[in-house]
């Protein structure tokens, strides 16, 4: 896609963000303003894309590194599991911009700015309630399932997925 430009969140991004964010759930979990500025305030990459003709944040991802003080069910488990990693906590798209390749370039984007750093980039993604278009997506650009876990208290399962970084 043409006109995209992939930038480092700032602060001024967050109310646009947190409005993607909570549209796109169940996909992704629900925050409010100060959870959100929490969780970009840890973040090691936080990434914005800007499409020609779409005002504000088109989409974002925000990614930690271990050692992050997050309390997450997901972020755990890759904790207690890997020692060397970085973890897509959230990625969206605008729902009008989806099926547009932007998805692939904001992970093109992350893999290179973290290349020789780690050998692990982990996420997870919903089979309950089921999102298969994310699984088909992540399998295609080279993620495998490593484990499945519930959460929300039953609520969700997830797919816990890494992709080795060469």
């Amino acid at each position: 896609m043409s006109g995209l430009r992939i930038t480092d969140l700032d602060e001024a991004d967050l109310e646009t963000v947190l409005v993607l964010n909570n549209a796109a759930v169940p996909a992704t979990s629900q925050l409010d303003l100060p959870g959100l500025t929490g969780l970009w305030s840890m973040a090691s990459y936080a990434l914005g894309v800007h499409v020609d003709g779409h005002e504000g944040v088109a989409g974002f991802c925000l990614n930690l590194d271990p050692g992050a003080d997050y309390d997450s069910l997901n972020y755990r488990w890759f904790s207690e599991r890997y020692g060397s990693f970085t973890y897509l906590d959230r990625i969206v798209v605008h729902s009008h911009l989806r099926n547009r390749g932007i998805g692939a370039r904001i992970y093109a984007e992350l893999e290179r700015k973290i290349a020789g750093r780690v050998p692990w980039l982990f996420c997870e993604v919903n089979v309950k309630p089921m999102n298969e278009a994310s699984l088909r997506f992540h399998h295609r650009i080279g993620f495998a399932e490593v484990g499945r876990q519930d959460t929300e208290g039953g609520t969700k399962t997830v797919s816990l997925l890494a992709k080795h970084l060469s």
